[in-house]
């Protein structure tokens, strides 16, 4: 049997080209027996460490290359005309100004160049490819092997184009600089341009004594996966509408060939085969770990310190001193525990490190977090100041943080405002040196949900069949199923598995070869890396889309190289706390510490009882705040355990917790050895901590051990499992526990294993939701200003908060030209809207206004036009400023402004050309200074304005269409947009939330204004059409299909109120419904009302507010029945059937909301329930 080796693979890092997954590339190496492969992908090293770390796990021999971009004429730093990709046949519309070139590791110094070559492509040399030219490949060649590369290579390139003697004249020129480390590739992919290459290279070859090898250019590992591949090409680029079975690269034998198969096609070819073998034999490299890199921190000149360790003891003593006051034998012996660890495993300079960035970023006036992750489980990090938690007054483990059985990196993640965010990494950069600093890439993939969409849409199969098989994939702590286990899991969807419709069966077989592939590259949220030198001495670096340096390696391949990792996490909520300390301050005189609030107020309390917690940090959630009123929590303790269970899979527990809480149900102990450790959580296993200190308090593992244990469960491995539980169960029977008994509960602590929460991120994260419901509680209108303005670019989130203020009786002043700033800000305890929120009115605009207004105010429209620069305030700022309200206290009908701006603009702009030259009257007579008359225009109905509104604001501000419709909106809609809005801020690996967490009915009903409809028409003449629409809280876009849109499409118009039912689902931060039913809401109450609901409060309720209940009740008698709910003063309620009977319509709703508050009337349906 031949002996060969791939030397030309492409994996998925070949973004959007490769549709091999590195594990598969391998797998086929082992399948095959060849002792080697190699990864080539495309002017990047993305995957090195991952194919690296895989190859060496199955015994293959990893070759690390890249197939490079380099330019033919010129420098990479010239910019000639673009081409398109080219096809595989090297054929292109336009000139090509690169070729490919493949170029491997041979040693270290090679790897070193190879990673500083893709580094300099993208950072000098990028245009369309990351390209190096010939003379930066002259100055890192050393420690490199090269091959010609493919039909787009040096060589081929030129032969295509019936240029042999430009072709050998670079062959020359390569063989100079590489000697005997150059090889010309051959391929045979059964193309008519082969017959070209494999004629003119060898000639080459004999001519310039250059030997020969063979590959074949791998982009998929199987034969039958040429066309999933070639549809991926298909994805990337969304104008081409060729079949999808015409294959881009002409040729269906770029797959994994086995040694036969490439010793078949190569025979007439010598030593081209066995060359692979040459070159596996000249590579000698591997990633080596010899200690993390940690970067240099400097003690202050005059410290009497020396060592590192020594500062750091002295600081974390100082620290405790400060906050704890005395340091107790408990305070001593967890300190001095923890900085030996520390110290022993050489990281004092990274705790030092963290505590610099921490104390810089306050001192520059940016608000750092409580804590994050399992740091805040360290008494070190808290008297550093790194984290504001006190692990001991919580019960907070070290080892969870830092195991000194585990070596591995701490990782201290930390919170910013996200406004300051910048200025924290401008920081690093400036203390660390910008060469030695870099963010961190991270790879979007191909989900199950996602490339069924991508797929069906290069497949045409129908939108409408998509949506209805997607809905149905679930997503389980965060993570979206397979599509191979939804199909085995999900009832609707196991037809698939057995589909004879050859459409369909491809669609789900394509889907599958490329699901979990990688898409695209992005910045990495929080990720910053510092390196002791340059970070091109250590990784490559790379730019995204969006223009940002990040180094090639993912924070995991980071590490595994031992770079330090910081998370600098840009968190919105704390942007927020700052904004509404400052608002405090101006309309308080009152200056808080955030950080240093009673952690046991009433009122703070009492929102979380009451569940008025929206824009309370990860509390503000519908179903949370159900749950808090009935937990009701009193400390920071409850809060963290429903924070920890407030998560997909430990939610199920949470009735449980609530009613073992009030006594409702028994706590039960397997054994009394677990009352201390599971007493605060009423015997239920919630913490990770919880866990450890099982294995530590019960069985006798030390806390290092316990947490290798809890790290070796989630790993789900059969045998690391038996072991773990044999283990586990004989220490437990040495402390004298029954067998049975200690069995229980490791299979308990087994049941929990993937419920169980990180302790010490809940308490901190718990503290700093405290810390925004203090804020709301006692500063409502100033927190709520500020949630405002934070989010003034984002309608969603305008909307919610503009409607909380509405149910809270704070008012909302309307945009003003002399009153509004950029920001929202009070005004007599009312909040004044931000000019900035307006649609067209940019920041710049809004200064402009600032600083004109502040010699005088504006008296009228005209003399606003006149003082600001037009070129700043230009005509569509005007538009926006009109519609939006700003010009209401000068001339209130907006209707007459609109229509007469051009001659407004017209005058101003002939003023100041006078008032530019000095022809400036000063007698009032003079015909220029007379303001022209403004022509008669009626304004604007209530509506009109509303939508005009809309239409620069992208939500509705002197009122919303549906609140007159309030009590049937709340009546019938069985979700609100801003239910599902995102899962709460600061969700990441430590907080898991599965979209929101919102539980999505099977059948939505929704109440809305339509503000856009797109129609288009599809297969065979149908007609869909996508809609923009609001409810109360937010926006969000459904689509409606050809059946459901022939009978309801008439009702479609653009701020038409209707009611829909549909099938819902969460996409990203929003929900989408496939609309099956649209009735007008006008409609609705007689269509589904059957009962009408009255809630009478026993001690609140006015006996004059009964009678004019019953009076309206009276003047609109009916059949349908009328409940009383009559509510106690403890909560308890009693229902009650009247008397009466009543005609439900909408006059009797509007009538009884004038009597009664609308939260007390509800309209019930079939047999008095809600229709879901």
């Amino acid at each position: 049997m031949p002996e060969f080796v791939h030397l030309h693979n492409h994996s998925d890092y070949s973004l959007q080209d490769g549709a091999a997954r590195v594990k598969d590339l391998v797998r086929a190496a082992v399948e095959h027996k060849m002792k080697a492969v190699a990864l080539t992908d495309h002017g990047n090293l993305f995957g090195a460490i991952e194919f690296f770390k895989e190859a060496k796990a199955n015994g293959i021999k990893p070759i690390i290359g890249m197939e490079a971009y380099i330019t033919i004429d010129g420098d990479r730093f010239s910019r000639p005309m673009s081409s398109d990709e080219n096809d595989y046949n090297g054929k292109s519309k336009r000139p090509k100004h690169y070729n490919h070139l493949i170029l491997i590791a041979k040693n270290q110094i090679g790897f070193k160049n190879l990673s500083l070559l893709s580094t300099l492509g993208y950072l000098e040399g990028f245009y369309y490819k990351p390209r190096i030219d010939f003379e930066l490949l002259k100055k890192h060649s050393e420690g490199l092997i090269c091959l010609s590369a493919c039909a787009a290579g040096i060589l081929s390139y030129h032969l295509l184009n019936d240029n042999y003697e430009r072709a050998k004249k670079i062959a020359q020129d390569y063989k100079e600089l590489f000697g005997d480390d150059f090889y010309i590739e051959l391929q045979n992919h059964d193309m008519d341009i082969d017959k070209i290459l494999l004629e003119g290279l060898p000639k080459i070859a004999k001519e310039l004594n250059i030997k020969m090898v063979a590959t074949n250019d791998v982009h998929y590992i199987d034969p039958s996966h040429a066309i999933p591949h070639n549809i991926l090409l298909q994805i990337s680029k969304v104008d081409d509408n060729r079949p999808y079975n015409v294959l881009r690269y002409g040729t269906n034998q770029i797959y994994f060939k086995s040694a036969e198969e490439m010793a078949e096609l190569f025979k007439g070819f010598k030593g081209a085969i066995e060359n692979t073998l040459e070159i596996v034999e000249k590579v000698d490299f591997e990633f080596k770990k010899e200690r993390d890199y940690l970067p240099e921190f400097k003690i202050p000149e005059n410290e009497e310190a020396k060592t590192l360790d020594e500062y750091l003891t002295k600081l974390t003593y100082e620290g405790l001193k400060k906050k704890l006051g005395e340091i107790t034998p408990e305070i001593q012996q967890r300190a001095e525990y923890e900085l030996s660890v520390i110290q022993k495993m050489g990281y004092s300079g990274y705790f030092l490190i963290v505590m610099d960035i921490i104390k810089a970023a306050k001192k520059m006036g940016v608000s750092v977090g409580p804590g994050r992750g399992s740091a805040a489980g360290s008494l070190v990090s808290y008297a550093l100041d790194i984290t504001n938690v006190n692990p001991l007054e919580y019960g907070l483990l070290f080892e969870r943080f830092l195991n000194p059985e585990r070596v591995s990196m701490p990782d201290i993640d930390t919170d910013f405002a996200d406004v300051g965010r910048d200025k924290v990494i401008n920081y690093i950069v400036e203390k660390y040196g910008r060469e030695n600093t870099a963010q961190i890439v991270t790879f979007s993939r191909l989900s199950s949900k996602q490339i069924l969409r991508d797929v069906g849409r290069v497949l045409s199969i129908p939108i409408s069949k998509v949506e209805s098989v997607t809905k149905y994939i679930p997503v389980k702590f965060g993570k979206v199923y397979s599509l191979e286990k939804a199909i085995e899991e999900v009832p609707e969807l196991r037809y698939l598995k057995t589909t004879s419709n050859p459409l369909e069966k491809n669609w789900i077989d394509f889907s599958k070869v490329l699901e979990n592939m990688n898409r695209n590259i992005s910045v990495h949220a929080a990720g910053v890396v510092i390196a002791p030198s340059k970070i091109t001495d250590f990784a490559p670096l790379c730019i995204t889309p969006d223009k940002t340096i990040v180094t090639q390696f993912d924070k995991n391949d980071l590490e595994e190289i031992g770079l330090v990792k910081m998370d600098i996490l840009g968190l919105k909520t704390l942007t927020i706390i700052q904004k509404t300390l400052e608002l405090v301050k101006a309309n308080h005189g009152i200056e808080i510490d955030i950080d240093k609030i009673p952690l046991d107020d009433p009122l703070t309390y009492e929102l979380f009882a009451q569940g008025k917690t929206i824009g309370v940090f990860q509390f503000d959630k519908p179903h949370t705040r159900n749950y808090l009123k009935e937990l009701k929590p009193t400390s920071i303790a409850e809060l963290s355990v429903m924070n920890a269970l407030n998560r997909p899979g430990p939610m199920q527990f949470i009735d449980d917790y609530i009613q073992r809480k009030h006594g409702k149900k028994k706590v039960t102990y397997i054994h009394p050895k677990l009352e201390p450790i599971l007493k605060e959580t009423y015997g239920i296993i919630v913490y990770q901590e919880q866990v450890m200190r099982i294995a530590h308090e019960v069985v006798g593992y030390t806390l290092a051990k316990a947490d290798l244990m809890r790290k070796a469960m989630g790993k789900k491995d059969e045998k690391i499992l038996s072991a773990q539980r044999n283990e586990f169960i004989s220490k437990g029977v040495e402390q004298g526990i029954d067998r049975k008994v200690i069995e229980q509960i490791f299979d308990e602590i087994y049941r929990f294993k993937d419920y169980g929460f990180n302790k010490s991120h809940s308490v901190a994260y718990s503290i700093l939701a405290y810390q925004t419901a203090y804020l709301k509680a006692h500063y409502p209108t100033e927190f709520l200003a500020a949630n405002l303005s934070v989010n003034k670019n984002k309608t969603d989130e305008i909307a919610l908060f503009l409607n909380e203020c509405r149910k809270m009786g704070i008012e909302i002043l309307p945009p003003d030209v002399n009153k509004s700033f950029v920001d929202f800000t009070i005004e007599n305890g009312k909040i004044r809207f931000g000019l900035a929120a307006i649609k067209n009115v940019g920041e710049g605009a809004v200064e402009e206004i600032i600083k004109t207004r502040q010699e005088k105010p504006f008296e009228d429209i005209f003399d606003f036009c006149i003082r600001v620069d037009s070129r700043v305030v230009n005509k569509r700022a005007m538009e926006g400023l009109i519609l939006a309200g700003a010009f209401d206290s000068l001339h209130p009908n907006r209707a007459q402004l609109f229509e007469n701006l051009e001659d407004i603009l017209r005058f101003s702009s002939r003023k100041r050309e006078d008032i530019s030259i000095g022809q400036i009257s000063l007698f009032g007579s003079d015909e220029t200074n007379l303001k022209p008359i403004l022509k008669e225009v009626q304004s604007w109905s209530s509506l009109e304005r509303m939508k005009r509104e809309h239409k620069v604001l992208g939500f509705f501000i002197s009122g919303h269409p549906l609140l007159e419709y309030e009590v049937i909106v709340r009546s019938f809609s069985n979700i609100y947009f801003a239910d599902v809005a995102g899962g709460g801020e600061g969700n990441d690996e430590e907080m898991e939330l599965e979209n929101g967490v919102t539980a999505i009915p099977e059948r939505v009903g929704v109440c809305v204004i339509v503000t856009n409809v797109e129609t288009k028409i599809y297969r065979e003449n149908q007609t869909m059409a996508r809609l923009t629409v609001y409810d109360l809280t937010g926006e969000s876009e459904f689509i409606i299909f050809d059946k459901a849109y022939n009978q309801y499409g008439h009702l479609l118009k653009e701020y038409s109120l209707l009611y829909m039912l549909g099938r819902g689902e969460v996409r990203g931060d929003s929900l989408q419904v496939v609309v099956e039913e649209v009735y007008p809401i006008n409609e609705v109450v007689s269509r589904f009302g059957q009962a009408l609901s009255i809630d009478i409060y026993a001690r609140q309720t006015s006996k004059e507010e009964i009678e004019k209940i019953e009076k309206v009740l009276k003047k609109y008698e009916g059949f349908k029945p009328v409940y009383l709910n009559v509510i106690y003063s403890k909560g308890d309620n009693e229902m009650f059937v009247s008397d009466l009977k009543v005609d439900l319509c909408n006059e009797l709703i509007f009538e009884l909301s004038k009597v009664t508050s609308t939260e007390n009337i509800t309209i019930l349906q079939k047999n008095g329930s809600r229709l879901y």
